[in-house]
């Protein structure tokens, strides 16, 4: 086993445990702290696949801003439960279920040749370009549509969060 195949093993592991984290944990900071370590360890596993542009960007806008926003709403709002740790059926039933879906995809994966579509990216356009470039080609050619609905998306998010705050700040003042 390379000494990549191992990293890749090993931030896809924590990945896996930071996940878990978020959902088991009962304290919302525990569930935050474990967002951020999955986070981090996608930007580590960008990186390993050669997408150092994601890996950082991954990196520095969730695992930076992104996150910095969610505490600073946790702290905000100040609910703490007791203990750090919950089971439930619904949990136990979960971690079954992901447990035969890992399953499904390690049988896929042992038994067949997974190459994912790489959208018109080749390694030689990777060459020659680099990744950004290649990213921002795929992403405004073949991917334009999905782009721009996600955009609007947001823009309609960004809206009404405005909306309700001025609604909020209107009924108070």
């Amino acid at each position: 086993m390379g000494g990549e195949l191992a990293l890749f093993i090993i931030f896809g592991a924590l990945a896996v445990a930071g996940a878990v984290l978020v959902i088991a944990a009962r304290n919302p900071v525990y569930s935050a702290l474990g967002l951020l370590l999955n986070f981090c360890m996608l930007g580590a596993l960008y990186i390993l696949l050669n997408a150092q542009f994601l890996g950082l960007v991954q990196i520095i806008v969730y695992a930076g801003a992104v996150m910095v926003l969610f505490l600073f709403a946790l702290m905000l709002v100040g609910e703490r439960r007791g203990g750090p740790w919950r089971v439930s059926a619904a949990a136990a039933f979960g971690v079954v279920l992901a447990l035969v879906l890992l399953g499904e995809v390690g049988y896929v994966v042992a038994t067949q040749a997974v190459g994912g579509a790489r959208g018109g990216v080749t390694p030689e356009m990777l060459a020659k370009v680099g990744n950004v470039q290649a990213l921002g080609t795929v992403l405004f050619t073949e991917y334009l549509l999905p782009f721009e609905l996600a955009s609007v998306l947001l823009l309609v998010g960004i809206l009404g969060a405005v909306y309700l705050a001025r609604r909020r700040l209107a009924r108070e003042g």
